[in-house]
């Protein structure tokens, strides 16, 4: 790092362009020392202050700089621009933050953006500008311009440096504009909001202020309002396209280009203030701070996913708690009928437990076997909605978000007994679930058994498949682990079913289903009809069923590829593949230590595929709709409190509420 004098020294005002950058990086890193402190960097420009100060010809050469840099730089550009993207889409925008981070910078650049990104580079750079004071502020003024300069004003009678700030302004201006007569959010504002076409005199109002600035204080503040006015309709405006998004899905594309408008008018107000201020330091101060910390934000890649999607997070959340409604049950018809679609669960499993056995007896390449092994998953669960049966592992995915959307109003004690009552409703029916799918899967798997080795004279497993079985699913062994990892899959299934339904709903697939001339004529106006309204009941229940069954089938086959030994344990196929492997063996499993050790570990494998799978489910919840650590903390206490004085609560409906049906996907 270089020390104050050797930097005054090599000062150059007639350098190139690029040495020109170099020196100011040198200096920016002079200013933030060796260790970050606010009042250490303070220092040091006053520091820098007082010696151009004592030296009048190294402070004629800063000025001489300070010009040759500004007219090599479109700083109105910089001051409009920074911290936006050029491009309309978030993927373009995401590919375009990855290229910034893996693609190093040059210093010899004429774009203002560019050389602020590399020269303002360090988080604390926010820090030391938004601490400038007025007076400070008011010396670094003075230090880089002249005040010939300074004062020197264009034909319209506006400073230089005014006409710098309109020149943003204009240009702010124009990208709002654009972007309200844009057809994807025009079209989606509502019918108000285009009446009153705030858009349309945005332009006018901006040219009337920047003709105030000739005239009286009073006609500059009547334009002044004017224009903040037409700001605030404008903003009004492309808000109301997200009442648009609750009710049609959402893209997070278009949410990327809703938040862009709302920064660039939050940028205009900011400009603005640098225009009128006085002094207009301190607006200036704040306005650079603030890019600084859009600096930082422009590398994240975590923060553009974060921003634009959160609003995508609710709407899938949103959806899956719709479903989830139906997986709950309230009251002892209800949890009856949950035994009871179960149990039809369970018996279908039965079968797909033999499939899969039969898939695995061809002796596929390990992606065949994985691909044919997912079409027996997915056709099974597909099988198991369409009789409107149910799978216990898919509820928790489904049903957080439905316990989360009962936090929305929590602010009293009501409210949150409330919600505890449906958490004991929510862990009795999940349990009714597993009790089915298990209680039946056993059996039938058994018979099934019993009745090929009849036929064909030889047991469904060889020796070598029971001892694998049996070797795989004890306690013993990871069977935890891959069940935690099932659970993970479990969570993303429910992800991908919101986001397909929220897909569909979003391009109006069933409405083009229902109307479109092509399927009417093709299919009759009740048949498509009916087409639409059973794909826009179901879609969101085959996307889950269908990509559960092939991460199911495939992940372990991609995870062999990569060298990783990775195993699903889903605790219905695991119980069928266990009776499997007990019926091929005979009576004499019973006496075998390792059955035991593997029924033991059936209810640690449908607990983590509850559990895990309802924990990042309702976390995603819990984010969407504002749930604080404060709430979370009071919601563990209330629950524990209800478990230790009425445990009975969380298995068996002990009184029967009202109303509550459920329905199997």
């Amino acid at each position: 790092m270089r020390d104050l004098p050797e930097l005054l020294t090599t000062l150059d005002p007639d350098a190139s362009l690029v040495e020109r950058h170099l020196w100011l990086m040198d200096l920016l890193r002079w200013i933030r020392g060796d260790t970050p402190s606010v009042p250490g960097a303070l220092a040091r420009i006053r520091l820098l202050l007082d010696a151009l100060q004592t030296a009048p010809d190294k402070a004629e050469r800063l000025q001489r700089w300070w010009q040759a840099l500004r007219q090599g730089l479109d700083i109105a550009v910089l001051l409009a621009e920074f911290g936006f993207s050029s491009r309309h889409a978030f993927v373009s925008e995401l590919a375009e933050r990855l290229r910034q981070r893996l693609l190093p910078a040059t210093p010899e650049t004429a774009d203002a953006a560019e050389l602020f990104a590399l020269v303002l580079d360090d988080p604390f750079d926010a820090q030391w500008l938004a601490a400038l004071d007025a007076d400070l502020l008011a010396r670094i003024s003075l230090a880089l311009q002249s005040p010939a300069a300074a004062s020197a004003a264009d034909a319209r009678g506006i400073a230089g440096w005014q006409t710098t700030l309109l020149e943003a302004i204009t240009i702010c201006t124009s990208q709002v504009r654009a972007a309200g007569f844009a057809p994807e959010l025009r079209l989606r504002m509502s019918a108000q909001a285009r009446q009153t076409a705030p858009f349309h005199a945005l332009a006018a109002d901006a040219d009337q202020l920047q003709a105030s600035l000739r005239g009286d204080p009073a006609g500059r503040e009547a334009a002044l309002q004017q224009f903040r006015a037409r700001l605030e309709a404008c903003r009004a405006a492309v808000a109301t396209v997200y009442a648009h998004l609750d009710e049609h899905g959402v893209s997070v594309s278009l949410v990327f280009r809703i938040r862009q408008v709302r920064e660039r008018i939050l940028r205009i107000r900011a400009l603005i203030d640098c225009l009128l201020e006085d002094p207009p330091g301190p607006a200036t101060a704040r306005l650079l701070s603030h890019m600084a910390v859009v600096r930082q934000d422009r590398r994240s890649l975590r923060a553009l996913v974060a921003s634009n999607s959160s609003l995508l997070a609710a709407k899938v959340t949103e959806r899956s708690s719709e479903v989830g409604e139906h997986y709950i049950t309230r009251d002892r018809a209800a949890y009856r009928t949950m035994l009871h679609q179960a149990s039809g669960g369970g018996a279908l499993t039965g079968l797909t437990t033999l499939l899969k056995f039969g898939v695995t007896a061809l002796g596929l390449s390990a992606f065949w076997n994985g691909f044919w092994s997912s079409v027996v998953y997915a056709a099974s669960f597909v099988l198991i909605q369409l009789l409107h049966c149910t799978l216990a592992t898919k509820q928790p995915a489904m049903t957080a978000p439905a316990m989360a959307a009962k936090l929305k109003d929590f602010d009293t004690p009501e409210a949150l007994d409330g919600f505890v009552d449906e958490v004991t409703h929510l862990v009795r029916s999940q349990s009714a679930a597993v009790l089915g799918n298990v209680g039946i899967v056993v059996p039938v798997v058994v018979l099934l058994c019993v009745l090929l080795q009849a036929a064909t004279g030889s047991p469904v497993l060889d020796a070598q498949g029971t001892a694998y079985v049996l070797h795989a699913l004890t306690l013993l062994g990871p069977s935890a682990l891959f069940a935690a990892v099932t659970g993970v899959l479990l969570f993303a299934s429910s992800i991908i079913a919101g986001w397909v339904e929220n897909w569909f709903v979003f391009n109006r697939l069933d409405s083009a289903l229902r109307f479109n001339p092509v399927f009417t004529r093709r299919l009759g106006v009740q048949r498509a009809d009916r087409w639409a309204t059973f794909l826009r009941n179901n879609i969101s229940g085959f996307a889950a069923n269908i990509s559960l069954g092939f991460m199911l089938g495939m992940v372990p086959a991609i995870a062999g590829f990569l060298g990783i030994g990775l195993e699903l344990r889903h605790v219905t196929l695991s119980a069928g593949q266990l009776a499997a492997a007990a019926a091929s063996i005979g009576w004499g499993v019973l006496r075998e230590p390792a059955l035991w050790w593997c029924v033991a570990s059936i209810p640690l494998i449908g607990a983590l595929n509850l559990g895990v799978s309802f924990y990042f489910a309702f976390r995603l919840a819990l984010l969407s709709h504002n749930v604080g650590a404060v709430d979370r903390a009071r919601i563990r206490a209330a629950i524990g409190a209800r478990l230790r004085s009425n445990p009975l609560d969380f298995l068996w409906p002990t009184a029967d509420t009202p109303a509550g049906t459920t329905r199997g996907h």
